[in-house]
């Protein structure tokens, strides 16, 4: 949850300096992440892999569609949650495009065009805010080393040299925390500044020049995407490839596996309201909404009811912290 209104605070930023919608912003930013899985898109993975031995599959994106159109019940005329277009379309567009050769049921969502500023923004925003987090918490989590952090992503070097020449005798981590402030500071304005550059160079006045404009134009600069590229490989390099992380993870997308196969298989197991929902669909689909809905250490705590395991966890924020844009 911290990390989602992390997403929604620089959103608004971003959406603000550029003179967008900031309450469209805003809903997809807290709205893009609940989709996801346990355990990240390591789950993810796994849940597609399981779906498809029954021929479908599993998407983040077209799961948290789902959600907000099916699953929530508020009102007594339809299912789901009565959401603008917008944010709907949002859901489904924010980080990829979709074929409508390969996905006809979402061809209510334009897919032949770009989403507005305010959709193409989140990836880019939720990018700055988890890689940022990730290296806090491998920080807090003796995962991380600051001489290897500040050899290979110079951007931080930069920034933390600064903050060690104005305040040599601050504590580390007090240094560390201004240096990673400053490397967001730096990501959002190139964000803002480049976004506003190609908008200008492209053209487009309007939403709908925008949606029919060949490529999408909320992004980086080049200089700050290799940047970002160089953080990214620093977490995946020595942070989502720690043997910790990599152990853990292995063994909980197994206890996924096994918890969905017990529920597959077990008439009973599940609880009573998708025991009822299984009798109206397929078992195979409840069962994978049932745990794509699930955290990851209620997961855990599922599985060692029904199995016994002696499952060891790791902090939940790095445990699902590979989310392989």
């Amino acid at each position: 949850m911290t990390h989602t209104l992390e997403v929604a605070q620089i959103a608004r930023t971003v959406a603000a300096a550029l003179h967008i919608n900031t309450e469209l912003v805003e809903a997809l930013a807290l709205v893009h992440d609940i989709g996801h899985p346990p355990f990240g898109h390591a789950g993810e993975r796994k849940l597609d892999e399981l779906m498809r031995a029954h021929g479908s599959g599993f998407d983040h994106n077209l799961h948290a569609l789902r959600i907000v159109e099916h699953f929530e019940h508020r009102y007594i005329g339809f299912d789901g949650l009565n959401l603008s277009f917008e944010v709907r379309e949002g859901i489904v567009k924010h980080s990829r495009d979709y074929s409508a050769t390969t996905h006809p049921e979402l061809a209510e969502y334009l897919l032949e065009l770009r989403p507005p500023l305010e959709s193409q923004l989140i990836d880019w925003v939720d990018e700055i805010a988890y890689n940022s987090a990730d290296l806090d918490d491998a920080l807090e989590a003796k995962l991380l080393d600051l001489d290897t952090l500040r050899d290979e992503v110079p951007l931080f070097a930069q920034f933390y040299a600064q903050i060690e020449s104005a305040h040599p005798g601050a504590r580390v981590r007090l240094k560390f925390n201004e240096a990673l402030r400053h490397v967001i500071d730096h990501l959002v304005s190139d964000l803002i500044t480049n976004t506003e550059t190609l908008v200008e160079q492209s053209g487009a006045r309007t939403a709908e020049e925008i949606r029919n404009f060949p490529q999408r134009l909320a992004r980086f600069s080049e200089e700050a995407r290799a940047q970002n590229a160089q953080l990214k490989g620093f977490l995946f390099a020595h942070i989502y490839n720690h043997p910790l992380i990599t152990e853990d993870s292995t063994r909980s997308v197994a206890c996924l596996a096994e918890l969905f196969n017990y529920y597959l298989q077990e008439r009973g197991s599940l609880p009573e309201s998708q025991e009822h929902a299984a009798q109206q669909m397929p078992r195979h689909l409840v069962v994978c909404d049932y745990i794509a809905g699930m955290t990851d250490q209620f997961l855990l705590r599922q599985h060692q009811e029904q199995f016994g395991a002696n499952a060891r966890s790791i902090p939940p924020s790095l445990a699902s912290s590979q989310r392989l844009k």
